[in-house]
């Protein structure tokens, strides 16, 4: 598919390349939509105990807020390898983290304050392992 350039393109080139104009740079355009995706973040507590989760999510609200982050992602995972079955003394559905930590969450009055909402993630962010934090804006 080599084509010879036809005259009409030459001539367009050799105006191109003598022109003083300022090329636009594109790249421009792509920056502009980085900070709506800069805006969420994402959160991993697998692995974590309660109390640690917990405060994980408390600094994280804290640092988030600040930031002026709009959604956080926290990925708790569904529970189905918890061991609190074998501990009749652990409630098994309170001990989870994916009820849990939403539960803290509106428990504190301090995280409270910063948060506009909850609400489950869809299937592509995790889905019933995983639930959204929207934050309020931070006011200087």
């Amino acid at each position: 598919m080599n084509k010879k350039p036809t005259p009409e393109d030459l001539k367009v080139w050799r105006e191109f390349t003598l022109s003083k104009s300022r090329i636009e740079n594109k790249d421009n355009y792509l920056d502009q939509t980085k900070p709506s995706t800069s805006k969420i973040r994402k959160v991993d507590l697998h692995g974590f105990s309660l109390d640690e989760a917990n405060r994980k999510i408390e600094v994280l609200v804290d640092k988030f807020f600040l930031e002026n982050v709009e959604k956080i992602i926290v990925i708790t995972g569904k529970g189905l390898r918890s061991k609190t079955a074998e501990n009749p003394y652990i409630s098994k559905d309170l001990s989870i983290l994916k009820n849990s930590v939403p539960d803290y969450i509106n428990n504190s009055s301090k995280i409270k304050s910063k948060i506009k909402s909850i609400s489950k993630a869809s299937l592509k962010d995790g889905g019933e392992g995983a639930f959204y934090i929207f934050l309020k804006k931070f006011k200087e």
